[in-house]
């Protein structure tokens, strides 16, 4: 990304501030996984959409003062012994250049830093990123470092910046529809090559890794969230990941995959016969989820609200399964569709953003209706990622094939 993307970002956040403001966003760090090994770090979203790199243990501050703002980034200090073991760390001039920030301090110094600040200033608000998906759920720094800092420093009022943040996640640039339209081109390399292995005996894990090694030889820098192949009945669990199982003939398999590409993911769904050729029955079903995916996408333009995808969806499905007699109520349809049909798709694979919204151009979801029949042992989803156009939408994958016609055609050469 050019660093212009960053700094308009970070305008665009400055100008939700109130005057007499600090924002602090913390880039996090890998918790330890097992003696000395860490689990793989991923830098956090709203961090990198306003800063711009991606290394841990950085913090991003910004204050707003009589409408005049600072921008400070805090990065860590260089230590050529450390270097030798972990690799070389950023430089004050590549995080400069990075993040179009001019003004990079060192970490270590951040605390005695924000104390003088506050003590030489009279800032009113902190603004922190609070997100906190769930009572159980570990605190992040930012929920740590709120809760110190209103200890210390009673008189500031604490407020989340999460949702303004993700609100502006919702739209993305014609740079970051780039990225996903590229990780979504090398997901679409990876099913090929699941496709020219899938095989009855196969394992689910070895079509995962046949998955893995194309869309990383392809550039991506990861996967963008734990691959699904979910073979015969394990297809009706919506995020079975064991990937244990054998591909048995005469069954299907369900994947929802997706590559990640310098930070944007892709989030595909395709489900194929295991011996190449769909049964009458399972042809039946996979037309079904078609059709309702189908008519779900070509109703996308501007103004649609977010929640009339669903509904689309589920009106679909509920009158074909009636017509082939699955279900007798429209009521019924819940037993075998349990999930929504769309979500957000950005920097995360369920990208943040309020979905009670209508649909604009330059926003980006995914189309995903399914059945799941578990007395069958059927479980069909079909996913694209749509961006939403000025006149319309763009399917992102209309490349990779779903037809029925398609999928036994390439399978069988």
């Amino acid at each position: 990304m050019n660093k212009d993307f960053f700094i308009n970002n970070r305008k665009n956040i400055i100008d939700n501030l109130e005057d007499d403001s600090v924002l602090v966003l913390f880039s996090g760090s890998a918790p330890q996984r097992s003696a000395d090994q860490g689990y793989k770090y991923t830098v956090n979203r709203n961090f990198y959409y306003l800063a711009g790199v991606e290394r841990e243990n950085f913090i991003l501050l910004i204050t707003k003062r009589n409408s005049k703002v600072e921008e400070i980034l805090f990065i860590e200090e260089v230590n050529p012994d450390i270097e030798k073991w972990i690799g070389i760390r950023m430089r004050k001039e590549e995080a400069q250049n990075a993040s179009g920030i001019e003004k990079i301090q060192y970490v270590n110094g951040f605390k005695d830093f924000f104390s003088r600040l506050l003590l030489v200033n009279s800032f009113e608000n902190l603004y922190v990123d609070l997100e906190k998906r769930g009572w159980d759920e570990l605190d992040t720094l930012g929920v740590k470092f709120a809760k110190e800092s209103r200890d210390r420093y009673p008189y500031l009022n604490i407020k989340n910046i999460h949702g303004d943040i993700a609100q502006l996640r919702v739209i993305k640039s014609d740079e970051e529809v780039e990225k996903i339209s590229k990780a979504v081109e090398i997901t679409g390399e990876g099913i090929k090559s699941i496709m020219e292995n899938l095989k009855p005996g196969v394992k689910e894990y070895q079509l995962e890794a046949h998955f893995d090694f194309t869309i990383k030889s392809l550039g991506a820098q990861d996967n963008a969230f734990k691959t699904i192949a979910a073979s015969g009945e394990n297809a009706v669990i919506l995020h079975y990941v064991e990937n244990k199982n054998e591909a048995k003939n005469d069954n299907l398999i369900l994947f929802d995959l997706g590559a990640e590409y310098d930070n944007y993911c892709a989030d595909i769904s395709r489900t194929f016969p295991v011996n190449g050729k769909f049964t009458e029955r399972q042809k039946q079903i996979y037309n079904i989820v078609l059709k309702a995916m189908e008519e779900t996408i070509s109703a996308v333009k501007p103004g649609l609200p977010f929640t009339e995808l669903n509904k689309i969806t589920t009106k679909v499905l509920t009158e074909e399964c009636k017509k082939i007699g699955l279900i007798k109520e429209d009521s019924e349809i819940k037993n075998y569709y349990y999930h929504g049909v769309s979500h957000f798709l950005g920097l995360d694979t369920h990208d943040v953003g309020n979905r009670d919204v209508k649909l604009e151009p330059g926003m980006i979801f995914t189309v995903e209706p399914g059945l799941y029949i578990a007395n069958e042992g059927i479980g069909i989803r079909i996913e694209d990622d749509i961006l939403v156009t000025e006149d319309g939408y763009k399917n992102l994958s209309k490349d990779i094939i779903k037809s029925v016609e398609e999928i036994e055609d390439f399978m069988n050469r």
